[in-house]
């Protein structure tokens, strides 16, 4: 089995937050020592961090589930729990994360680079800080909100300014090896390459990667021989060199008909995946020309390849004739690329705070005397309450109250008795609306209990 994998999908949960503490300090002779419990440690991000030392998925296909640590509890005497660890997942250069239906998240290219793919739960506030002049000793504490959870998948697409195509044994890892300090694996039958290799070029002042992906045939769109699983890792390059074999003793194979081929099944993977690799350079290596009758098929075929617009190229990978030139001339195009490519914007941070006076929530009505409350805020505040006691769903009602919740399911037509849920439809939480309970206007009985729900 290869080492190499340059796709895998990976189920991600973040950190949840620790609890909040509902805790009343005791020491003798102080009877009224007032709340301490601490807040709720926060959850653990999932990081995704581009590391030059990883170059394959590997290590995510064989464990595809990560979870980050989570934060810890409050405790009394004003302690507050432990953050999370964060979990820092490398990856390597050029990978594009994605959702599951193909929706592109980010593409982490550059050494360094970092993207938070699931952020950890916020811990719950401890009674202390929930204290205030009206409640002075609150009897709960928030609960800690749990971390994002997310399924994505990674893939690999080789980061490379040239790009080697072409049939099976027909040169190209010989070709990389003697180009580069690249050591592929070369042998004298087909398929040798399963995995794409890259290689450091250097042609005057000019640096490049050359990457030599496995051989293709005819009908690899249709799944014959390795496919075209492996062509994304020529997607970012800029320039593209057929390697054609001139040496070949194949039935109906020649420069023309093999490079024809090519450009089918190029084209046929720039409709299946959307990538048009058409515009890319071409530049046509032909090779073998060590051999005699090679020579001759080269010379002979070089003026209709010409003729088509190619750049056309004499080379021997074995006796390393034509190299320097080949070298120089893809140095050349990819010069050419680099100095075509726009000058990036450097990146601006724009925040738009709210409008005033801008709802931070929505009502909607999805039923007979029935209303759905969208919003981050609602949701979040519900995740954080302790439905067993009384006084934290009464501190609920109020900070609902507060955010104008009420008045605008009375507003949306709800009336008493109305079911209102809160949060995203998998997940919400369903009550039993009545405007006769005043919000905020009851005396505070024991801790833990509200009046109000009696």
């Amino acid at each position: 089995m290869s080492d190499f994998v340059d796709e895998a999908v990976l189920h991600i949960k973040a950190g949840d937050g620790g609890h909040g503490c509902a805790s009343v300090h005791r020491e003798k002779f102080k009877p009224l020592g007032g709340p301490d419990g601490g807040n709720g440690g926060r959850g653990g991000d999932v990081i995704l961090e581009v590391d030059r030392n990883t170059a394959t998925l590997l290590d995510y296909q064989r464990r595809p589930h990560r979870r980050a640590g989570n934060g810890t509890p409050g405790q009394g005497g004003h302690r507050s729990g432990a953050n999370g660890a964060d979990l820092v997942l490398p990856v390597p250069d050029g990978t594009v994360v994605t959702t599951l239906d193909g929706e592109v998240i980010a593409d982490l290219v550059g050494a360094g680079t970092r993207l938070v793919i699931a952020r950890g739960g916020q811990g719950g506030l401890g009674n202390a800080a929930l204290a205030s002049p009206r409640r002075k000793a609150p009897g709960f504490a928030l609960k800690g909100e749990p971390g994002e959870q997310i399924d994505v998948r990674l893939e690999l697409k080789t980061i490379a300014d040239v790009g080697l195509v072409g049939f099976p044994s027909a040169g190209k890892s010989s070709l990389i090896a003697a180009l580069s300090a690249a050591r592929p694996k070369i042998a004298d039958y087909p398929f040798t390459t399963l995995v794409p290799n890259l290689g450091v070029v250097e042609a005057g002042q000019t640096q490049y990667v050359i990457a030599d992906v496995p051989g293709l045939i005819p009908g690899a769109s249709e799944g014959k021989g390795l496919g075209l699983e492996f062509l994304r890792h020529v997607e970012r390059c800029s320039t593209l060199l057929h390697v054609l074999d001139c040496a070949t003793y194949e039935p109906g194979r020649d420069p023309v008909t093999d490079l024809e081929v090519l450009e089918q099944e190029l084209a046929v993977y720039g409709e299946r995946t959307g990538v048009d690799l058409s515009d890319r350079p071409r530049i046509v290596a032909l090779n073998k020309v060590d051999v005699p009758e090679a020579r001759e098929l080269a010379e002979l075929v070089e003026p209709m390849l010409t003729e088509r617009g190619y750049r056309v190229l004499h080379i021997s990978a074995a006796t390393r004739e034509g190299l320097r030139e080949l070298s120089y001339a893809l140095g050349e195009q990819v010069a050419a690329a680099r100095a075509a490519r726009p000058v990036e914007e450097p990146t601006r941070l724009v925040l738009r705070p709210r409008e005033i006076g801008e709802t931070p929530f929505q009502v909607v009505r999805i039923g007979d005397n029935v209303f759905r409350v969208l919003g981050d805020k609602p949701a979040r505040w519900v995740r954080q309450t302790d439905f067993s006691n009384d006084e934290a769903v009464g501190y609920l009602a109020d900070r609902l109250n507060r955010l104008g919740i009420e008045e605008a399911l009375a507003q949306a037509g709800a009336t008493d008795g109305a079911e209102v849920h809160i949060g995203d439809e998998d997940d919400a939480v369903v009550f039993d609306w009545d405007p006769t309970i005043s919000a905020e206007r009851t005396v505070l009985g024991p801790r833990g209990t509200d009046s109000r729900l009696g």
